[in-house]
């Protein structure tokens, strides 16, 4: 591929970044003339097309590459300006800009052990975050697109152009209140989990959470899914609360399970069965000093919370 020009590819960032060619030339300085001169320029020298005309405005997967290139570059020049004395003025000597760094992560791990990792990083590292809440089976999107530089994620498959590792594994109980089971699970537990379980109403984290119909489907032995009788409550503290309520039954993280346990608020639904997600870290190939501290106090982190 030929070279890319460096303030064309800080133009396609922009412009993806801003949502429209307008934004993004006010952002630059510029006209939205030259912007868009500089996004075809650089669609003639890929030979591809690397913007979806929407609005907002979508990089292509093409588009993708050039504009985690374009974030890896800015992360390098940040980095490299820190380990120089250069301040965002120019002027050496005084502190520089504090690193951001973008990172994907799922809402249970940002309930119950993520921020314990960010909170290990010294002062001193100027380092700020800014957390993008998702799936753990959909952080890798996020990484592939070039929107944030790692994430915690359920695939051991590394991205394209990043590093993995394992975590561990975050545990999940089935849990329910008494008064639930008493009236929506009728003679259990004398009768068999499986017998009752795939009728009773179910709290889901949102519709693409999976967790509870992979638990009724192993206590079935592949023969029933969860209810359709089904509450979406999106936040880890409110989906814990839906079931403490009685709205439903869920499997609910270990760390946040035990003590509604041992208080008698909720009841074990099964003692011998739980659900184990493997977590893994995936980061940008990147010689960056913060991103570098981040991955050691997320592994830090994870071997104190997580199961090995």
């Amino acid at each position: 591929m030929t070279e890319l020009p460096l303030d064309h590819v800080r133009t396609l960032l922009a412009v993806v970044d801003e949502g429209t060619f307008d934004a993004a030339a006010a952002a630059l300085h510029v006209t939205p003339s030259a912007v868009s001169q500089r996004v075809k320029a650089l669609e003639r020298r890929t030979g591809r097309v690397l913007l979806m005309r929407t609005k907002p405005v979508r990089p292509t997967e093409s588009g993708q590459v050039v504009v985690r290139f374009a974030r890896q570059m800015a992360r390098l020049e940040r980095d490299a300006r820190a380990d120089l004395g250069i301040s965002g003025t120019g002027d050496p000597g005084e502190p520089g800009e504090p690193a951001l760094l973008p990172v994907a992560v799922n809402a249970d791990s940002l309930a119950t052990w993520f921020l314990s990792a960010l909170s290990r990083i010294p002062d001193e590292a100027r380092i700020c975050f800014e957390l993008r809440r998702e799936d753990e089976d959909h952080t890798t999107a996020l990484l592939r697109e070039g929107a944030v530089m790692a994430a915690v994620t359920s695939s051991p498959d590394a991205v394209a152009g990043c590093t993995v590792r394992r975590l561990g594994r975050m545990r999940y109980l089935p849990v329910a209140t008494g008064e639930f089971t008493a009236r929506r699970l009728g003679d259990w537990p004398r009768a068999p989990l499986a017998e009752v379980l795939a009728d009773a109403p179910v709290v889901c984290f949102d519709r693409r959470d999976s967790l509870q119909e992979h638990f009724v489907r192993e206590v079935t032995e592949g023969r029933r899914g969860a209810s359709r009788l089904r509450h979406y409550v999106p936040s880890s503290r409110g989906f814990v609360e839906a079931i403490a309520a009685g709205l439903g039954w869920g499997v609910v993280p270990r760390t946040q399970a035990e003590p509604l346990l041992r208080s008698g608020a909720l009841v074990l639904l099964d003692p011998e069965r739980t659900v184990d997600v493997p977590l893994f870290w995936q980061q940008w190939k990147l010689d960056s000093p913060a991103l570098a501290t981040l991955a050691d106090a997320v592994t830090e982190a994870a071997a104190e919370h997580l199961r090995r």
